[in-house]
């Protein structure tokens, strides 16, 4: 263990200064359940956007990605590369429009659009059902990543006492200052945190690849420790290893973007996006979150995990002499340890810290607003007063802190935690999408979709056949939900009209799809022509997603390969992206407007 007294008190002082920022935030916070969860709708797009990017790296995310270069190789990242896809259609469908709905969570929005028993019952089991168990899953395993990195960093036993004590002392402090300052500590540190995770991921990619001899000395030892036919540095998958290779990347492009829960943006995201200023702050906070998140911060990672892969053979072999180095993702605290010189190794530390407590704080926070806004006061005490609501909402902190780190210790695996989230929110996307594009979808549409999702995926995980086939466990879950919730939006009434009016007159979505509410919406009675503020029709969203999404994967490939020394491809890409960037550019709101 190389760890110096000036690691220790960058580490310390981090602390400090968190648990600072809570206190000074606490009074402002201590308002209402609109400061306390949305900032009181006052983020600018930078601030909004970078919190968003800061709350994604969780102590989990390098250690899951060198777990899945370590497995598959760099076409591994598309397990999450997929996503820029639902990303974008996020940012240029979705973003306007939930910062236009002025609600203060996605699952309030569920007595919004819809009406009736059915409408109530969706707000509260959502409330519940993502708010407690889906979020503390996801903690879950933010904060086995974290214990990884303890265990390993200060060589100690991976047993159950270790456990608890990483999970009491971290969860201890990120959930005090979370309870203290509420949504704003929260993004006040995730500014820092974002700043000092890049610099010191940076800084370990460049140490690593140096100490190693450059990147044509790291291919030369891909070659002599895998072989001369190895496909580790491939951005797409080896598809010569069969039709599983080729059904996968299938399933990552044709099924998972758009058919898995948070399509539209919901969960923090849009929070953040509910938090911004005004619908173009929403929008450009939406757009920065994707840029960061695909482009800026992977590489570094990705590096580290090639060279962690020839600096220590064998890694994720379960039969490896050495116990560490059975687990895949250990190649990244490793790396820190062996690499990183005093300082930079303090200043990491602090980052993962930090990436821990920005995700911890942000799911704490997130998961409070929904059992106080969309269960305790829907449905138990809705004349309280705002101080009342405040307190609640710092209990609910406290409950859902515990909650997780109760879940933390039956999991075993970074990326298999993943892919079984992703799998049990499988068949739920389209509802989401189509809920703002066409008024015939109804409650127990996104009902029987999250019911459908639920048990058919639980049957998958358990069956001997499509065990640990992740393709097909979603290509089997995908249509069995599909087809359920068609059949019961058939089977069962629409929503009222004057729901869907109101609805169609406050959010004022495409046209298409609202043909027959539109004629019944203010907009038509009053004369006024308020169309979509996304863009002037839906045609043009779409193009800005399509040319977005060329913009993200085109920069992301273009800096792989010239880091890796494919000079004439990133070129290549590099210049797709300058196109398509100027394009998207050029496209934007350039100030927000009230009327078309």
């Amino acid at each position: 263990m190389n760890i110096s007294p000036i690691d220790w008190a960058i580490v310390v002082g981090y602390i400090l200064f968190a648990l600072g920022l809570g206190v000074y935030f606490s009074r402002r916070a201590g308002k209402n359940i609109d400061e306390f969860f949305i900032s009181g709708r006052n983020l600018p797009w930078w601030l909004a956007g970078t919190s968003m990017v800061a709350t994604t790296f969780a102590a989990d995310t390098p250690l899951a990605v060198t777990e899945l270069v370590v497995e598959d190789g760099i076409a591994g990242n598309w397990l999450w590369w997929n996503i820029v896809l639902s990303g974008m259609l996020a940012t240029f469908l979705f973003a306007r429009l939930w910062r236009r709905s002025e609600i203060i969570t996605d699952v309030e929005f569920t007595e919004l659009r819809y009406s009736g028993p059915s409408a109530s019952f969706l707000r509260g089991f959502r409330a519940l059902y993502i708010g407690l168990p889906i979020n503390c899953i996801t903690m879950g395993w933010v904060i086995l990543a974290m214990q990884k990195i303890v265990v390993i960093t200060f060589d100690l036993q991976d047993d159950a006492t270790t456990k608890i004590l990483v999970v009491l002392g971290f969860l201890l402090i990120a959930g005090v200052y979370c309870t203290l300052s509420g949504f704003w500590g929260v993004v006040m540190t995730d500014i820092v945190q974002f700043g000092m995770a890049m610099v010191g991921s940076i800084a370990l990619a460049i140490i690593a690849v140096n100490k190693i001899g450059g990147i044509g000395v790291l291919k030369e030892k891909l070659i002599n420790v895998y072989g001369a036919e190895h496909s580790i540095l491939n951005f797409t998958p080896d598809f010569s290893a069969g039709k599983m290779a080729i059904i996968t990347f299938g399933v990552y492009l044709g099924i998972q973007w758009w058919a898995s829960n948070g399509v539209d943006g919901t969960g923090y995201t849009a929070q953040r996006m509910f938090a911004a200023k005004d619908e173009r702050h929403s929008l450009l906070a939406t757009l920065w979150f994707n840029i960061a998140h695909y482009t800026l911060r992977p590489w570094p990672w990705i590096l580290v995990a090639l060279v962690a892969m020839v600096v220590y053979p064998g890694i994720g072999d379960p039969g490896h002499t050495n116990p560490t180095l059975r687990d895949p993702a250990a190649g990244y605290p490793l790396m820190m340890l062996d690499y990183l010189p005093v300082g930079l190794l303090g200043l990491m530390l602090t980052a993962f810290l930090a990436a821990f407590m920005s995700t911890i704080d942000t799911h704490l926070n997130w998961g409070a607003s929904y059992l106080v806004n969309d269960f305790y006061k829907r449905f138990f005490k809705p004349q309280a007063t705002p101080e009342h609501y405040v307190a609640i909402s710092r209990l609910f902190v406290i409950l859902i802190m515990l909650i997780a780190g109760g879940t933390s210790f039956l999991m075993n695996s970074i990326a298999g935690a993943w892919k079984f989230l992703i799998a049990l929110n499988a068949g739920i996307g389209l509802v989401q999408i189509l809920r703002w594009y066409w008024w015939r979808i109804n409650a127990w549409s996104e009902i029987s979709a999250m019911f459908a999702s639920l048990v058919v995926s639980i049957v998958v995980f358990t069956l001997p056949q499509t065990k640990g086939e992740f393709a097909l466990q979603m290509l089997i879950i995908v249509p069995i939900s599909t087809v359920v919730w068609i059949v019961v939006t058939f089977l069962t009434e629409p929503v009222s009209t004057e729901t869907l009016t109101n609805f169609y007159d406050r959010v004022r979505p495409s046209k298409r799809g609202w043909t027959l509410i539109a004629g019944e919406a203010k907009e038509a009675q009053d004369g006024t022509n308020r169309q979509n503020l996304q863009t002037d029709s839906k045609t043009p969203a779409l193009v800005n997603w399509v040319i977005g999404v060329i913009f993200i994967y085109s920069f992301l490939f273009s800096i792989g390969k010239l880091l890796l020394g494919f000079t004439g491809t990133g070129l290549i890409f590099l210049l797709i992206a300058i196109i398509s960037g100027a394009i998207m550019y050029k496209n934007l709101p350039r100030k927000e407007r009230n009327n078309i």
